[in-house]
């Protein structure tokens, strides 16, 4: 653990140390049909369980859509509020924190260090606490493998996923994402594979999260066991009924909890 950490980067420490696996709920303001609805999806998520808010996309939430959501997301859940950015546009002063993310597979140096630099003098501004992350875009990709003009990593070369993910950590990025993007089942794949997380899990030494394509408790505990410490879930809550984001939430939880307990006891 590093010696001086912010209060979400601590607080994710510590409910690590605490459960042994976290669940992170991704909200794209643009995937609902009202911004409100986007405020109760997430809420309801945190009553079911889940250990963060995430709010972001790969394009369109930004401006007034952004603050209007992030803003809304905050009064009414107790856990931290982190912007997931698509850009710099990507930023809120209603946020407690933002992945300041380095795509480290992407083709254009803007995706890698530029992005970055033009967004930092406004993430000390509004007073936001940077995560330094990490971020590998497995294929199929999704909408950010397209936006980010990315070398997808081949989903049967874990080795180059983990060499990225410990370059990552070098580099000092203090928490790696290894993400399919969006409904990757569309295209006729699936999550991140088990051995893929296996392969990037062994080799790296920072918080390693997981997203995209976890549609089901199934495919949940497959990804804990195979060595996620952090999931996250976004389409499987966005496309629940009414209330049922929060049963959704309980059911993941519930994975969760099980897997993180068997964690800390080895």
């Amino acid at each position: 653990m590093p010696d001086k950490l912010g209060k979400t980067e601590k607080y994710i420490y510590d409910r690590l140390a605490e459960k042994g696996a976290l669940m992170f709920m991704l909200v794209d303001p643009v995937d609902y049909k009202t911004p409100d609805a986007a405020i109760k999806t997430a809420k309801e998520a945190e009553e079911g369980g889940a250990d963060l808010i995430l709010i972001g996309g790969s394009i369109g939430a930004q401006g007034e859509l952004l603050d209007y959501v992030a803003k809304g997301v905050r009064d009414v859940v107790s856990s931290p509020v982190v912007l997931f950015p698509g850009n710099i546009a990507t930023l809120t002063r209603y946020a407690d924190a933002v992945y300041f993310m380095s795509l480290l597979n992407a083709r254009s140096t803007y995706w890698i260090t530029h992005a970055q630099m033009l967004s930092a003098p406004l993430v000390k501004q509004l007073k936001i606490e940077p995560l330094p992350v990490g971020y590998i875009v497995v294929a199929p990709g999704g909408t950010v493998g397209w936006v980010g003009d990315v070398n997808l990593i081949p989903r049967q070369k874990s080795m180059l996923a983990a060499s990225l993910a410990l370059a990552g950590q070098y580099l000092g990025n203090r928490f790696i994402v290894t993400d399919v993007g969006s409904n990757p089942q569309l295209q006729g794949q699936g999550p991140v594979p088990p051995e893929m997380i296996r392969a990037v899990k062994d080799t790296i030494s920072v918080p390693y999260i997981v997203g995209g394509g976890i549609r089901d408790a199934d495919s949940l505990r497959a990804t804990v066991k195979a060595g996620a410490d952090i999931v996250q879930i976004g389409t499987a809550m966005e496309q629940s009924s009414a209330g049922g984001a929060r049963r959704q939430a309980e059911v993941f939880s519930k994975v969760i909890k099980e897997e993180g307990i068997k964690r800390i006891r080895k």
